[in-house]
């Protein structure tokens, strides 16, 4: 990640202070060493020393070190300052007092100023105009109207292009040397994308809290002992108070350091640590994908879904601090995530598999694998049963290829029966009985994956199924499943075509189903949203090609994968509307 993090802190004899600060340096293209030239150990020690004398130089008085009290220095002059190399990209990971560039060391500089000043949230409110605020987006404006207005300690969001974007947690740390007990502290992170900050901003105030609360921990523990000691609220209160003779009264220890507040043995190295893991992480977790026209709906439904997920988290996340159960809020969350696939898992499932729709076919044959893939379509619950989870998991994963994300709701195994409304893919352990209803629903499918008894001791194989398995299909249903639905006949011709390699088949498949979400539109724009009557609806199916051999199954389809359509584009039509009615009406 392109950012700087750094500790600022606000002392009570020269002001705002940078503290300590780790900014990535990325590898140089490799080129051939001049000669005369330093050696990279030599450069980092001089920008070293000349972090150091941009310090001193920003003092106001240059030659006297007595300006950086204890309280705002953390690393002596004489120390090398940390480094961590990323062995897989080459960064390295510098942490310091200061940044190594003056242009940094100006910038850090005015952010920590600005971080640690009370006019912040009021000027940022005030300058940012209507535009801004739209570019920014909802998230920020959340952040900005619940968590940094209500007080000073929290999350905050400003900069400009000129002198880049910041965010910063300010925070108190307990001292029963300070004025009011407390010292002022903040976490910057200064990057010069602001949308790349932006969208990392739930990690990044997650991650930064969990550091934050523990320095905090760690001082309350050491303001109790000196509190036990000797009672600093009782001596000022006894003693004659007065602003003026309050740093006496304190035996010149107006200045503490964060050591001396934490008693940390390796605070700046474990920071270092923190700080860089930190950079790490948030550069890794977002990727730039390049995406050849508009995105497709499951790439919205994967958006939304991530949205909603960690809207949940930092719900759970207050909801843990305001004294909920914490057990259960971990559960709803492992919960919530068994609703989606991760395509990363499937080579992480140990024992037999299905790799493919193809190698699932043939397991299965081609009349079952038909009947299945049919329930899947038509939107019935899909119920596995069997001692192998992984093996069940599998078989999910490749038949939600037949489907939108948006329609795909799994629970991938569980101890007992959950209603289709929760989950259309469901795996059950063997001993868990179906309900009555269920059983005879013609909306439902049931996999009996039982156990072959072998008579022999010959290993078999993991990619040998048919050896290990027999799988019974049973499901009330009368229908018969030969005639449609048309996208079901033609995902079967790629299936069955041996000439069709899995990964061409698949891409066969991605058209397929990107050809009708595309009818699935029409047909809501046409039905849902203008509202026109059953006649009308007609003529459209039959321009979509959905009438004839197996139209009623086509409806059905097309009703079914209605549900998988995007929140973005439904709202994105029902606005169009309302503003072309408008539009009429005047």
């Amino acid at each position: 990640m392109n950012a700087l993090v750094a500790l600022c802190h606000f002392c009570e004899l020269h002001g705002p202070r940078t503290l300590f600060c780790t900014e990535a340096v990325h590898p140089p293209s490799p080129s051939p060493p001049q000669p005369g030239s330093a050696i990279p150990g030599d450069r980092d020690r001089e920008a070293d020393r000349e972090g150091e004398g941009l310090t001193m130089r920003a003092n106001s008085s240059a030659t006297q070190r007595a300006d950086m009290c204890e309280g705002c220095r953390s690393l002596p002059a004489s120390h090398p300052g940390f480094v961590s190399v990323d062995g897989e990209t080459g960064i390295r990971y510098l942490s310091h007092q200061h940044p190594r560039q003056q242009q940094l060391f100006s910038v850090v500089r005015q952010a920590c100023v600005r971080s640690l000043s009370c006019e912040v949230c009021l000027h940022q409110l005030i300058n940012l105009n209507f535009i801004k605020i739209i570019c920014i987006g909802v998230i920020l404006l959340y952040y900005l109207l619940l968590q940094v207005c209500p007080g000073r300690e929290g999350p905050i969001f400003f900069g400009d292009e000129q002198h880049g974007f910041v965010f910063s947690h300010t925070f108190f740390i307990k001292d029963s040397l300070a004025r009011g007990f407390q010292r002022w502290y903040s976490i910057v992170v200064v990057a010069m994308d602001r949308i790349y900050l932006i969208n990392s901003w739930p990690f990044l105030l997650r991650h930064l809290r969990l550091t934050i609360q523990s320095l905090q921990n760690t001082a309350l523990k050491v303001f109790d002992s000196e509190q036990c000691v000797c009672p600093q609220r009782a001596v000022r209160m006894n003693s004659a108070f007065s602003p003026a003779v309050f740093p006496h009264q304190r035996s010149g220890n107006a200045a503490r350091s964060l050591t001396s507040l934490t008693q940390h043995p390796n605070l700046w190295g474990s920071l270092h640590s923190s700080f860089s893991w930190l950079l790490k992480a948030c550069g890794s977790r977002l990727t730039e994908k390049l995406l050849e026209g508009a995105p497709t709906e499951d790439t919205l439904v994967l958006i939304e879904r991530q949205t909603e997920q960690e809207e949940e988290m930092r719900g759970w996340e207050g909801a843990e601090g305001g004294g909920s159960n914490p057990q259960s809020s971990q559960s709803a969350s492992v919960q919530a995530k068994d609703f989606q696939f991760d395509d990363a898992r499937q080579e992480d499932l140990l024992g037999p598999k299905f790799k493919s729709l193809r190698h699932l076919r043939q397991v299965l044959g081609a009349s079952d694998f038909r009947q299945l893939a049919w329930h899947v379509l038509m939107g019935n619950q899909v119920m596995w049963r069997g001692a192998d989870p992984g093996l069940i998991q599998s078989a999910f994963n490749v038949l939600k290829a037949l489907l939108p994300v948006g329609c795909v709701r799994a629970i991938p195994y569980s101890p007992h029966y959950e209603e289709a409304y929760r989950c259309n893919f469901l795996g059950l352990s063997p001993d868990v009985p179906i309900p009555a209803h269920v059983s005879s629903s013609e909306f439902s499918v049931l996999v009996d994956v039982l156990n072959v008894e072998r008579g022999c001791v010959n290993p078999v194989s993991d990619d040998d199924i048919h050896s290990l398995y027999q799988f019974n299909i049973s499901s009330a249903n009368t229908q018969a499943t030969d005639k449609g639905p048309t996208l079901l006949n033609k995902m079967e011709v790629a299936l069955s075509n041996e000439n069709l390699s899995v990964e061409v088949v698949s891409l066969c498949l991605l058209c397929l189903k990107e050809e009708w979400m595309n009818k699935v539109k029409v047909l809501f724009k046409f039905s849902k949203v203008d509202g026109r009557g059953k006649e009308d609806t007609q003529k459209v199916l039959a321009l979509l090609g959905a009438t004839g051999p197996g139209e009623e199954d086509n409806v059905r389809l097309l009703k079914f994968w209605m549900t998988g359509l995007s929140k973005l584009y439904k709202s994105h039509l029902m606005t169009a509307v309302r503003v072309g009615e408008r539009t009429l009406s005047q």
